[in-house]
């Protein structure tokens, strides 16, 4: 999936003996080549898109401050970059991979999925996490395998990864789309519906199951999900830079001490690219 782009690695190969220092407007050292900074931020900003609808990626604090591994990652990346770092939040990644018409976003944090690959240019991922499903403890559902069957209706957040990837999975059940898309948002569609399935990332509904005695979440998992970093596509010097910081990122550690302060212990740091 993810193949190295030969003009991206000679650029990155001819630059990285060559990193310019340009303070920016706070005072801070750039430690990313003019080039590659412009790519990043070209109002001179970094604007990053957080998608608050995964808990596991972000959160907000007691004030309202956003919080979790992506604004970490986010700030590291603005920090050496030497610009301001605006953080972009949406309630959901099918509004993050929407805003791109809008050029609103330098860099987001969404699962890699084909049809966002067709726009965006991914990192390889630094954070895997499970897609599962959620049913009524009394469901004669007992395994994953048994959610594919003809009168099955499963409630997904409009445009996430597990919808993009059940679309093209599913053969016999149906998807029903809460038109949000994040945080509880297929939750209530499944209660309010009575839909027989909720499908989502693995820790929250494995922390609302343990809240309502009247749901179960199922062992196993229909998807793993491969959360990356990503550019709009045509900035080949930003992602080229971007593909070995990921890999730094989770070199280093950065990525599973932001995983731990955000208290998200159970997501898995993803092992290094291979290509």
């Amino acid at each position: 999936m993810y193949k190295t782009i030969c003009a991206a690695t000679i650029l990155i190969a001819a630059t990285a003996a060559a990193f310019a220092q340009a303070p920016d407007q706070r005072g801070t050292m750039s430690t990313i080549p003019p080039d590659v900074v412009k790519d990043l931020a070209p109002t001179g900003k970094l604007r990053a898109a957080i998608n608050l609808g995964n808990s596991v990626l972000a959160q907000k604090g007691q004030n309202g401050e956003i919080k979790g591994v992506t604004a970490d990652l986010a700030h590291e990346l603005a920090k050496r970059a030497g610009v301001p770092l605006e953080l972009v939040p949406f309630e959901a990644a099918g509004k993050v991979f929407e805003a791109l018409k809008t050029g609103v976003w330098d860099i987001a944090f969404l699962a890699i999925e084909p049809v966002r690959a067709a726009e965006i240019d991914f990192t390889p991922p630094y954070v895997i996490i499970e897609g599962t499903y959620m049913v009524l403890k009394d469901s004669p559902l007992k395994a994953i395998a048994d959610v594919d069957k003809p009168g099955i209706r499963i409630a997904v957040g409009r445009g996430s990864a597990y919808d993009l990837y059940l679309t093209r999975t599913i053969k016999n059940a149906s998807l029903v789309r809460a038109e949000t898309g994040g945080g509880r948002a297929m939750i209530d569609l499944f209660f309010r519906d009575k839909l027989e399935v909720a499908a989502g990332v693995k820790q929250p509904l494995v922390e609302y199951a343990k809240t309502d005695p009247n749901v179960r979440v199922m062992d196993g998992r229909f998807m793993e999900i491969q959360q990356a970093m990503g550019t709009p596509k045509g900035r080949t010097a930003a992602v080229a830079y971007l593909r070995p910081f990921i890999e730094e990122m989770k070199a280093s550690g950065f990525v599973a001490e932001a995983l731990k302060r955000s208290n998200q212990p159970d997501a898995a740091v993803a092992p290094p690219a291979t290509n």
